[in-house]
């Protein structure tokens, strides 16, 4: 009795209220007429009441989306299905799904009959505005009674799964020689045969020792050439993503975390359309995904990772060994003091090509008004033989790309590239 109680609304509970305040109306005044009133006034809300608890009410929800990933900005459909089971009809149902509010308002539905053994489609359509992994539900329906006296609430379905993941940018091109890692990077062999001709030479970065320049190739193609010392072949490209909070600016969907996060998906995408292995960590060096040494990738995988992945309180990049290991390197990173990037430079050989994505986070926000000025780590990288192009949220990803695409092709000339530096 107390747990049909419990599903009184306030019309229920007025209407009780005014019968018990009648039966002590009646007493005072000694009125048979008004007691026999407030007996059927009491009785009626408690018996509506207990009618509708045991009711037999079966129902009977399904729950499906289409499609279970979708990117930041997308839409997806969300179908449901309710059925009656029961024995008698039903009607009067309020049906509500638990929706995130990064996904819209909650969806309410209102069902004037359904008969028995049928069932009703309902669908309603959400529209991510932020990545993450969001749970929709759970299902419920709201019961109530003709004379709206007690309503009970009952769970349907349970919670659902809906990835959202990161808008992925159309890029065109690749860096010179990209993929190759650092056993063949951009290295050729010249007049293959015997002897001294037969050396895998490539052209002269600044840094590399002069003791290893092959003037006979150098004569003949007008260019500085040195000689590549041989090394295990390791190919792919590694992208490094830097996701600290203090490295990042904004909140939202307009962070410079999420612009991150967008072009690294992108990249990897891009990279996977050329056949190359991805590997995706990191500024700690945890591993997101690395793809199988049989050729085969998926894209699915590296935007679920990135779906998931939540930002860390860490104040520097604290690499705890070369991130790369020995592939080529594309380093998308936050606002980072010249000194944090030490380490990072300290691991990384000048004979393994190494670009990094610099955000100049003032365009996403500023921390207690000072702006966070990147080409001080700019010029520190580019000391260090990397190809450097600096991103602002007005520059489009695809010029960001092709800026680290021609820094990468000429990175013996330590190119910066970027807009109004």
């Amino acid at each position: 009795m107390r747990g049909a109680l419990s599903g009184l609304t306030t019309r229920g509970r007025c209407l009780l209220a005014a019968g018990l305040a009648a039966a002590l109306c009646s007493f005072v005044l000694n009125e048979r007429d008004l007691l026999r009133v407030s007996v059927f006034v009491v009785a009626l809300p408690l018996l509506v009441c207990l009618i509708t608890a045991m009711a037999r009410v079966g129902l009977h929800a399904e729950r499906h989306i289409a499609p279970p990933r979708v990117p930041v900005g997308g839409r997806a459909e969300v179908a449901l299905t309710v059925r009656s089971t029961g024995r008698l009809p039903t009607g009067g149902l309020l049906i509500s799904d638990g929706v995130p509010y990064a996904l819209g308002g909650k969806p309410r539905f209102v069902i004037e009959h359904l008969p028995r053994h049928t069932g009703t489609q309902l669908r309603y359509a959400v529209q991510p505005m932020l990545r993450g992994i969001q749970q929709l539900g759970p299902l419920k329906a709201t019961i109530t009674d003709p004379f709206g006296l007690a309503e009970f609430e009952r769970e349907l379905a349970r919670t659902s799964r809906l990835v959202v993941v990161p808008r992925v940018v159309r890029l065109s091109g690749v860096p010179g020689g990209s993929g190759l890692g650092s056993g063949d990077d951009g290295s050729h062999r010249l007049n293959a045969g015997q002897g001294e001709d037969d050396a895998i030479v490539r052209p002269y970065r600044q840094g590399d020792d002069l003791r290893k320049v092959h003037w006979r190739s150098t004569a003949k193609r007008d260019e500085m050439m040195v000689r590549v010392e041989e090394s295990p072949w390791r190919g792919g490209t590694t992208v490094l993503l830097d996701h600290r909070v203090t490295g990042h600016r904004g909140a939202g969907a307009s962070s410079s975390l999420e612009w991150a996060v967008s072009f690294a998906a992108s990249v990897c995408v891009h990279l996977h359309r050329y056949g190359q292995q991805i590997r995706l960590v990191t500024e700690t060096g945890s591993v997101l995904v690395s793809d199988t040494g049989d050729g085969s990738h998926s894209d699915n995988a590296v935007l679920d990772a990135l779906a998931a992945l939540q930002p860390v309180h860490q104040h520097d990049i604290a690499c705890p060994a070369d991130p790369g290991h020995g592939q080529e390197l594309i380093a998308i990173i936050g606002a980072a003091r010249a000194e944090s990037l030490g380490q990072l430079i300290r691991y990384r050989t000048r004979g393994t090509r190494s670009l990094a994505v610099l955000l100049d986070t003032s365009g996403w926000g500023s921390v207690d008004g000072q702006d966070v000025d990147p080409q001080g780590a700019a010029a520190l990288l580019t000391g260090a033989g990397w190809g450097v192009t600096i991103a602002r949220p007005e520059i489009p990803m695809t010029q960001v790309w092709g800026n680290i695409c021609r820094s990468g092709t000429k990175r013996g000339d330590n190119m910066i590239a970027g807009v109004g530096l």
